[in-house]
């Protein structure tokens, strides 16, 4: 097995994944294949800053006929069109080994970011992207207290190309009876890695990205932005605290203004890329709500942004990826290079001639 620093990840290796006991496979020489697609940029949005047929504006009717209140900062509801349901009928749970069901319930909210229909994360000012930070604790601290939640998601899908159904700034908070499948494995992986080490995972992980250097995209006292090691996504980072801290609602004051600081700095640089507004998923890993101990557990943020060589080329997961495993082109350390060599100051400030904060 080679290491980090081995010349020999010039060519075709893999790379383990500890938090999910997974591998992928890096290819850094197809980047060398030519390109006959179109490389674009994509055009600046027009998007108003408020618009009367958005169900997520202040004032507007939503989907279900309520009416959202003039909010001024950010503004959380619940799902109309939930994914899950508090006590819902489901099937009973099935006695055949290969065909196993289990009832699920739980709640689904959303969070509006801003009033502004217009602003992403990348354009808000920290104060606003504090208020945001503020509202998923809020949120988290809320729904942890319901009886029989046992995991409260923290998520955002950005953008159209992500699945995103309106572009007005928004994320949602799914808390479900089960811990879903992928924070189960990382939360079974950073128990183990603590049984053996007596250290978590993720603590001795961030001390040697910090100690190596060429994976870091950007950072302050408190929180650190990776291009992980072993990242599927071209783009893929992972946002980690610097102080050992399983939960959200576990952050201090300053943790909040120095977390609200970073989101401001990896998104701004998200869209400076490709000059775009950058898509992606991205989650919130932590602590469960089932008043259990969790050895090893670091509260973490992952962003999973599919665009690879511009605004409008994309990565897909196909092929050898859905019949193999996962597989990347573009090395986590040249994508951490690149993500770091972007200016904070966004591009359209820089082009309407007022950067901003």
């Amino acid at each position: 097995m080679t290491t980090p620093g081995s010349p020999l990840t010039a060519g075709p290796h893999r790379r383990y994944n500890p938090l999910l006991d997974e591998w992928v496979l890096v290819s850094p020489h197809r980047l060398e294949r030519p390109w006959q697609g179109q490389v674009e940029k994509a055009q600046p949005s027009s998007l108003p800053s408020y618009d009367p047929g958005c169900y997520l504006c202040p004032e507007n009717a939503r989907a279900n006929g309520d009416r959202n209140p003039a909010y001024t900062t950010t503004y959380a509801f619940d799902n109309d069109f939930p994914a899950l349901l508090p006590g819902a009928d489901a099937p009973a749970p099935a006695r055949d080994d290969l065909f196993v069901t289990e009832p699920q319930s739980g709640r689904c909210r959303v969070v509006c970011f801003s009033p502004r229909h217009d602003l992403t994360l990348a354009q808000m000012d920290t104060a606003g992207i504090r208020s945001v930070v503020d509202s998923w604790t809020e949120e988290v601290e809320r729904l942890a207290r319901v009886d029989g939640i046992r995991y409260v998601q923290v998520f955002e899908n950005k953008g159209a190309a992500m699945g995103c159904s309106n572009p007005h700034p928004h994320g949602q908070i799914w808390a479900s009876a089960t811990v879903p499948h992928v924070p189960a494995r990382k939360l079974a992986m950073q128990r183990r890695y603590a049984e053996r080490h007596g250290r978590d995972l993720l603590g001795d992980y961030l001390a040697r990205e910090l100690e190596m250097g060429d994976r870091v995209v950007c950072r302050n006292e408190a929180w650190v932005v990776v291009v992980p090691f072993w990242a599927v996504w071209p783009f893929e980072t992972m946002v980690i605290p610097v102080r050992m801290v399983d939960d959200l609602r576990a952050l201090t004051g300053d943790e909040r203004d120095q977390l609200a600081e970073m989101l401001r700095r990896l998104t701004v640089r998200y869209d400076n890329l490709f000059q775009c507004s950058f898509p992606y998923s991205m989650g919130w890993h932590g602590r469960p709500a089932d008043g259990l101990e969790h050895p090893g557990c670091r509260l973490h943020a992952v962003y999973f942004p599919p665009l690879l060589r511009s605004a409008t080329v994309r990565k897909f997961l196909v092929g050898y990826e859905m019949t193999g495993e996962p597989q990347r082109d573009l090395t986590a350390e040249t994508a951490a290079a690149r993500l770091r060599s972007q200016s904070e100051v966004h591009y359209l400030d820089i082009l309407a001639g007022s950067p901003a904060e």
